[in-house]
């Protein structure tokens, strides 16, 4: 079978011939029709994970679209290595297998699965988003800042802020359902005057934040109090991704002066949370109330499209 084999670490990936296989006990058999390329992805490929893969060659490629044996369409996750989703046949754990909704196409449901269920249990996992609260999402012109606008929406949100660096796709955040947007690429008083502006007196409930560094430490500076005041509602802060920077420079005076809580994503949750997550996204997006941009890429090309950013938030997805 054809296959995007990893030979080198830091290298993209070559449409070569791999042997094929086959499924072990609790293992599916996946005749794979979509795999979306993330940028999970090319960490893995480029050794700077922490699962990695420590034996090549590999075949890339972590979740997909694909039919089992007995015609069963369903979304997959975690291939055994060294099998990935990028070729026409891989393995995955049944427990890992979701039917998928006839009413979504083959590429929005490779594509869609990864970025919503993240972006679902971070709004209702980790930050606990109550109807009529307010939202902020950094970074929410890729991919799955789209995601997580529209789901904050669909949870009842009052009110969704879309803050990111790409101006194409920040002109059509209205139409996903953000009342106002922001854009962070502007000088920093200017950026912390529109925190300051659109978060009012009594700031933001939840803070999605996609990319971290300088746009999370204007933030913080915008929310920070200059005098002593009483306690308001509590801003929860889920540290999700590190797209503008690793790191911040975070004075002690933000924590002692502001109810913040600052949370992380804290890893794989449980199969019966994941299940229900997918299921959410998965009839969400059955009913049209979530949306996500593909570009479809034969899998032969994928040598050529492995290191091409993702444009104007767009997902591209592996055809094999």
């Amino acid at each position: 079978m054809k296959g995007a084999i990893l030979h080198e670490l830091g290298k993209p990936p070559r449409f070569e011939d791999f042997a094929d296989p086959t499924p072990g006990n609790e293992e599916a058999l996946v005749r794979v029709r979509a795999a979306s390329l993330k940028s999970v992805d090319r960490q893995l490929a480029s050794g700077s994970h922490y699962a990695s893969p420590r034996e090549l060659p590999v075949i890339c490629g972590t979740d997909g679209l694909g039919i089992l044996e007995d015609g069963t369409r369903v979304f997959f996750g975690g291939p055994r290595r060294p099998y990935g989703a990028m070729a026409e046949r891989t393995v995955a754990p049944r427990a890992f297998c979701f039917p998928v909704p006839s009413e979504i196409d083959d590429a929005t449901a490779a594509a869609l699965p990864n970025p919503a269920v993240s972006a679902w249990l971070s709004l209702t996992l980790r930050a606990k988003l109550a109807p009529g609260e307010t939202v902020l999402i950094l970074g929410a012109t890729g991919v799955t800042g789209q995601l997580a606008l529209q789901i904050a929406k669909v949870l009842g949100a009052k009110r969704v802020i879309g803050a990111g660096r790409n101006e194409q796709v920040l002109k059509r955040l209205r139409e996903l359902g953000a009342d106002v947007t922001i854009q962070l690429d502007q000088p920093g008083n200017s950026l912390k005057a529109a925190f300051a502006r659109e978060g009012g007196e009594a700031g933001f409930d939840v803070i999605i934040d996609y990319v971290w560094g300088r746009p999370t430490e204007v933030l913080v500076a915008a929310i920070t109090k200059s005098e002593f005041a009483a306690a308001t509602k509590p801003m929860r802060l889920v540290q999700v991704g590190e797209s503008a920077g690793p790191t911040i420079s975070l004075p002690a005076a933000v924590l002692r002066s502001t109810p913040l809580t600052i949370l992380g994503t804290a890893g794989i949750p449980s199969r019966e949370i994941l299940t229900e997550a997918m299921r959410q996204v998965m009839t969400r997006a059955a009913r049209g109330e979530l949306r996500i941009e593909t570009e479809r890429v034969p899998l032969a090309d994928i040598e050529r499209v492995w290191q091409r950013p993702e444009q104007s938030g767009r997902r591209i997805v592996v055809i094999p």
